[in-house]
């Protein structure tokens, strides 16, 4: 394991009892879905709106109280530490770097061994999110329910609309307001510190440990409304702008 201590922001929140202070970022698969565009960067670098994914979700960490991060990196890690050590940065950013492919569960339980309060909740999001949304609503929402670990469920999001039918199978409506009912896996999650026990060190949490948290029923969701994106190809983030555009009013 490599931890590189690239930035001591002035981060801090408040005692820890009403946020979770320390948080992953799972940036180190090859993105192969999202190429050309991570020929020469990882996922994570890729831009939204002319900011690397990462910074998106830094700042969305410190302005929720996390004071403390740890990058867990693999594929082109070189690419995330220069842009985090030529940067200031709203908190502290630690990255690790895998020296062989672990999956995301390894490169989960390889990450939180760096963190610095081992003891406390953390929480862990997957390098490709855009998202917006109250991180201290979810953490109250993990505490109130007291489970070992909860996820974000966002609705998926359809950007070509759908279509409604009456009951003569006749379209009514091209593009509907109703959102989908269905719910996902948003990648984004708050694990008690046992958890760790419970991450593989190869291999992929889904499969892994999220069933057994299941199983004993110590896995919790948490419904989000607001805005959240999985950048996976080209057009998902052909689409992501073209929204933000039309948020910002830029041509």
């Amino acid at each position: 394991m490599l931890v590189s201590r690239l930035s001591d922001g002035a981060g801090g929140g408040d005692t820890g009892l009403g946020t979770v202070r320390q948080a992953v970022i799972l940036a180190g698969g090859f993105g192969s879905r999202l190429r050309p565009l991570t020929r020469t960067r990882p996922k994570t670098m890729v831009e939204v709106h002319g900011t690397p994914i990462l910074r998106h979700q830094l700042d969305w960490f410190a302005e929720s109280g996390v004071d403390q991060v740890v990058v867990s990196a693999g594929h082109l890690a070189p690419v995330i530490g220069d842009y985090l050590a030529s940067h200031r940065l709203p908190l502290r950013t630690d990255v690790v770097v895998e020296e062989r492919p672990l999956g995301r569960g390894g490169g989960l339980k390889l990450a939180a061994a760096a963190l610095n309060r081992p003891d406390e909740p953390w929480l862990a999001v997957y390098g490709d999110i855009w998202t917006r949304f109250s991180l201290a609503g979810m953490f109250a929402h993990h505490r109130r329910h007291a489970a070992l670990a909860t996820v974000a469920l966002p609705r998926p999001w359809l950007p070509r609309g759908s279509v409604e039918c009456d009951e003569q199978g006749r379209v009514t409506t091209l593009v509907s307001p109703v959102p989908p009912p269905l719910r996902v896996n948003g990648g984004v999650y708050i694990f008690e510190p046992s958890v760790v026990e419970l991450l593989p060190d190869e291999g992929d949490h889904e499969e892994v440990s999220l069933p057994r948290l299941i199983r004993a029923r110590q896995l919790t969701g948490y419904l989000v409304d607001g805005p959240w994106r999985a950048i996976n190809t080209p057009n998902d983030l052909d689409d992501i702008e073209r929204e933000l555009s039309a948020v910002t009013g830029d041509a």
